[in-house]
């Protein structure tokens, strides 16, 4: 009987140490796998990262450009704003020069015909 126990309890020891054995390379191959998956990770958050850095460059470059059209669309909507102005005031001198200019005609006319 004791034979037969101590066979029984070598037999459950070599079990136990096969299984702790596939335990532990189970273990190790899960340990390599997250080690894997966290590298991998890790390199998806920076591209991640610069992808998002580069886009952010991008953008603030297009704004920039975009602020320097709309000055300069301001300083040439102003420019023709004192354009139109000074149009506007030629126009009415030349308007005024043509009343002056019909009502001198006008008089001539008048003493010519008398």
């Amino acid at each position: 009987q004791l034979h037969l126990t101590t066979s029984e309890k070598n037999e459950l020891a070599r079990s136990l140490e096969i299984v702790q054995n596939q335990l532990q390379e189970k273990e190790s191959e899960i340990k390599r796998e997250t080690s894997g998956y966290k590298d991998r990770l890790l390199q998806a958050e920076k591209e991640h990262q610069d992808a998002l850095t580069e886009t952010n460059r991008k953008n603030e470059e297009e704004i920039e450009a975009c602020h320097e059209k709309i000055d300069s669309l301001e300083c040439f909507i102003s420019s023709q704003k004192l354009e139109i102005e000074h149009l506007k005031s030629n126009k009415e001198q030349l308007n005024n020069s043509l009343k002056e200019a019909n009502q001198a005609l006008g008089e001539l006319l008048k003493t010519k015909v008398r």
